[in-house]
């Protein structure tokens, strides 16, 4: 038997790993979808192989992932619960289409998870996979009782990767997981299943790293400007703008315009990541839904995606229609739904894309923001499609011909109608 796994290099998957491979007696070929765990793959290849695998595929994903599944769940504004920006939502179906890909082409009977009964990402491998591949196999140990009763928590897990020489970074100390792509990380488990627990002290500062605390984030406020086209950040530009962009040397220029470093969507992303990063933004304490029925309570650093959603929603005031905004805005809980409880390729979810995408075409010019110790400031936004005329808004006088206002008067009385009726009848 032949099982493609999906690897991360961590405590659970580490087990998991070797747990496959004497269960079933199985050839365990690992995958790792390289989504932007940056230094988290070091050495993951030999890792793996010192585990058990017979080979390790560690796919490059990262463009694809900013590209094919940030960019567009970022165009709909996406928020679970009115808060969580999806970091690990969205990247799942991303996972499960590198790993399907793997398992058609070794030949695979089966893949496996190592996501848990009690979570999201069960069902958002699942259904992915249900959508990609729907004759491949499977396999969830956490779903078993063998498996459940050999590990019922992680301290168990953590004693047997130790008897088995499994290198692990979680400890008896830390005994929190941690998930990290490109748009986020994630922490859950251990001290933090305690609501109350307060993550924001001194004591548990080393615990971040996409992100410095707000109170140590530079006393100087940072302007950065951004382009959009059609939706998209495209363009970037700041003070000191080349030798900020030479301290990321996985961050490719693919031009210039206007003054703007024009960048892909990953490399956007990079970007994005370390300035937040450095001011303190985007990082979160939440306690949401999860869709099996219960609540969990996780801390997130979404520094890139904070400011990402920001300036988008900025311009979009200025470029797109009322109405339009109106009925896509009223989509977003369901949009956010679809994408939390794994729904990414399902149908509903493409057809809600195609609105969002249509949208979207407008949503083209700048946005400067003003980046201070954990906030984001809107200073400005300006664009060639613009709705926005200074004639009709203004309070001066000399521009009566764009704007009548004796207009309104007529206006009200037909608004004012049904409520008079409505009125009269309540008498």
């Amino acid at each position: 038997m032949k099982i493609v796994v999906a690897y991360s290099g961590g405590l659970d998957t580490s087990v998991l790993l070797t747990w496959l491979k004497e269960t079933y007696h199985a050839d365990i070929i690992a995958y790792c979808a390289d989504v932007g765990q940056g230094e988290e793959l070091d050495g993951l290849e030999e890792k793996a192989l010192t585990t058990g695998a017979s080979k390790c595929f560690i796919g490059d994903m990262r463009e694809e992932f900013a590209r094919d599944f940030i960019y567009p769940m970022f165009q709909a504004n996406a928020l679970y619960e009115g808060r969580y920006l999806l970091g690990t939502s969205i990247a799942r179906p991303c996972i499960a289409k590198g790993m399907l890909d793997i398992a058609l082409q070794e030949g695979a009977d089966a893949i496996a998870h190592g996501a848990t009964g009690k979570g999201n990402d069960q069902v958002r491998f699942e259904l992915s996979a249900a959508s990609l591949a729907p004759n491949v196999e499977v396999i969830a140990p956490w779903r078993q009782a063998r498996f459940r009763e050999q590990f019922p928590g992680r301290t168990e897990m953590i004693e047997y990767a130790e008897a088995n020489n499994i290198p692990i970074q979680a400890s008896m100390k830390k005994p929190y997981s941690m998930d990290r792509n490109l748009l986020h990380i994630s922490f859950e488990a251990g001290m933090l299943e305690d609501p109350w627990y307060d993550g924001t002290t001194k004591a548990d500062r080393e615990m971040y790293v996409l992100s410095v605390s707000p109170e140590e984030a530079p006393d100087k406020a940072q302007y950065i400007q951004l382009l959009f086209e059609k939706g998209d950040a495209i363009g970037f530009q700041a003070d000191g703008q080349d030798e900020f962009l030479a301290s990321l040397p996985d961050v490719m220029v693919e031009g210039e315009r206007d003054g703007y470093t024009l960048l892909s969507p990953f490399g956007m992303m990079r970007v994005l990541n370390t300035l937040g990063g450095q001011h303190g933004i985007g990082r979160i304490d939440i306690v949401e839904n999860r869709f099996v029925g219960m609540k969990s309570r996780g801390i997130y650093e979404t520094p890139g995606g904070t400011i990402l959603l920001a300036a988008h929603r900025d311009l979009e005031t200025l470029t797109m229609d009322r109405e339009a905004m109106q009925i896509r805005d009223s989509l977003i809980p369901k949009y956010a739904q679809l994408v939390y409880n794994g729904f990414w390729f399902a149908p509903e979810r493409v057809a809600l894309q195609a609105l969002v995408t249509e949208t979207q075409q407008t949503v083209t010019g700048e946005v400067r923001l003003k980046l201070y110790k954990g906030n984001i400031m809107n200073a400005g936004r300006r664009s060639p499609l613009s709705l926005y005329s200074e004639d009709v808004a203004t309070m001066e006088g000399g521009a009566e011909e764009a704007y009548n206002q004796d207009d309104a008067s007529g206006f009200i009385s037909l608004n004012a109608l049904r409520l008079k009726a409505s009125a009269r009848q309540g008498q």
